[in-house]
């Protein structure tokens, strides 16, 4: 099956038409997706500024991020659930924005940021642990990883005003004049107002 027959057998499904033709679902799942991204955002940045740093640098960061990521995890699941039911109320749209494939992009590399910090930082992670601030990996990890976060907000918000956009019109009726809607009105005499033809 082609992508683009994919797109449209999921826009045209019963659980994204139930989604789009109700009133409360689609609000619901936004709301929801944003309070789930805002949870993910706040956390991470816990564990970066830890890294940075900047706060908590009395802390053990193996016992910071033992408490924190669980609930980071649990908010990446809600969002990602609710992120997919949203996708397939527009699926053609949404894959061909420009906005959402960044914000893909920068969650597959924010989950390679992560692995490279697994990789060089995390296996001296018991000779910095206490320390207030990692080695220069780790401080690069969690500066970029703050970066990528932020631009993902920013990129979804920006799937919102442009979609909204990109729903396909119904074409007008035949007969209709666009000029007519330019100028307002029709003319005083009650018939249909004539535009000059270009000489």
């Amino acid at each position: 099956m082609k992508i683009a027959a994919f797109l449209e057998w999921l826009a045209a499904s019963g659980l994204a038409a139930r989604i789009r033709d109700s009133k409360y679902l689609f609000p619901l799942l936004e709301s929801t997706h944003v309070f789930g991204l805002a949870l993910v955002f706040g956390t991470i940045a816990i564990i970066d500024l830890r890294l940075l740093g900047i706060a908590s640098t009395q802390r053990s960061f193996q016992r910071m991020a033992s408490d924190i990521l669980k609930w980071t995890w649990a908010a990446f699941a809600l969002t990602a659930l609710t992120g997919s039911l949203m996708f397939i109320t527009n699926a053609p749209v949404y894959y061909h924005n420009f906005y959402f494939r960044t914000k893909m992009l920068l969650l597959a590399l924010s989950g390679i940021n992560m692995l490279v910090f697994e990789l060089t930082a995390g296996r001296t992670i018991h000779g910095w642990d206490r320390a207030p601030s990692p080695p220069r990996a780790g401080k690069a990890v969690a500066a970029l990883s703050l970066a990528m976060w932020i631009s993902i907000i920013f990129m979804g918000r920006m799937i919102g005003f442009t979609t909204s956009r990109a729903a396909v019109a119904a074409p007008p009726p035949a007969g209709v004049n666009f000029d007519d809607f330019l100028q307002g009105t029709p003319n005083d005499s009650g018939g249909p107002t004539t535009t000059p033809h270009n000489k």
